[in-house]
């Protein structure tokens, strides 16, 4: 465990540690280099760095890291249970890949600290949305995450999962965004312990993503696997805008709008009532989109 002071300095210095570790593994893997914008937060102080990839392997990528000070507004402190006008820091590292090859799954993941002084909690998560799903692929990804809550807590896998999977459901389709991860969020039981796990779900995500990348990004699509990606991607748009927490709380925040919603896919299609073929590579991804035990 990294024994970890709780001032600011050295919070954000760890969160930048893990976004550091994450844009090196991902320019190795693809090829390309992340082009980096530094930013201001207008409505208090601090601000972030938010690092953006495009190119043949990965379509449209951002790493986001921000660190933020400034009051609550009466809003978000109701939904906080603080005080209105309450000061506040918060930062974190949040990621989403949206790969060109419509093998390589879509992910995300969010690690987050918030401190009011009184109050703070740690939230976060990560999950994998794929369109052509392969279950090595799925199990991998899952093995990797419980392996890191289980060298925190004995029931953080399970307890996470089901969150996860509670979460990153799309209530007005019916259907999960894809094959779930882990979420968490408002937990404030032990700082250390609490923190360090945030930290290490961050530090795991070059075991658990990185290895799917490398092996699908070669395989051979076409036209027709993109036009289904398109589609899928509307789903994930559909989430993000009405249902996504972070989204929203860096809009009530009055964030950064460009790092705020840099988890859009560049490219996205709704098609009126469409239903994939029985037995075709596109209807195998809806067996996929309810809770499992991948394990």
């Amino acid at each position: 465990m990294t024994n970890i002071a709780r001032n600011f300095t050295d919070i954000k210095h760890h969160m930048t540690l893990v976004q550091d570790s994450i844009c090196q593994a991902l320019e190795k893997a693809s090829g390309d280099k992340f082009k980096t914008d530094e930013w201001n937060y207008k409505q208090g102080k601090g601000g972030g760095l938010t690092k953006v990839i495009t190119g043949d392997v990965i379509e449209k990528g951002g790493v986001n890291f921000s660190a933020v000070e400034g009051r609550i507004n009466e809003k978000l402190a109701k939904k906080m249970k603080v005080s209105s006008n309450t000061e506040f820091f918060a930062t974190g590292v949040s990621l989403v890949l949206h790969p060109k090859n419509p093998f390589v799954p879509t992910v995300h993941m969010n690690i987050r600290y918030i401190d009011t002084g009184e109050k703070w909690w740690v939230g976060g998560g990560i999950d994998m949305t794929p369109y052509y799903p392969n279950i090595d692929d799925i199990k991998h990804f899952h093995l990797t995450l419980k392996k890191v809550c289980d060298q925190h807590r004995a029931d953080y896998y399970e307890k996470f999962k089901k969150w996860c999977d509670e979460y990153f459901f799309i209530k007005h389709r019916n259907e999960a965004r894809g094959v779930g991860g882990i979420f968490f969020d408002y937990i404030n039981d032990d700082w250390q312990k609490n923190f360090n796990f945030v930290l290490d779900l961050g530090n795991s995500f070059n075991d658990s993503y990185i290895p799917i990348l490398n092996a699908r990004k070669d395989i051979a699509y076409s036209e027709e696997n993109r036009k289904f990606q398109y589609y899928r991607r509307g789903r994930y748009v559909e989430f993000n805008l009405i249902y996504d927490r972070g989204t929203l709380f860096g809009l009530e925040t009055q964030g950064r709008i460009e790092s705020i919603l840099m988890s859009l896919p560049p490219l996205a299609s709704w098609v009126y009532d469409y239903k994939p073929t029985a037995g075709t590579a596109e209807a195998e991804i809806y067996k996929y989109l309810t809770p499992q035990n991948w394990v």
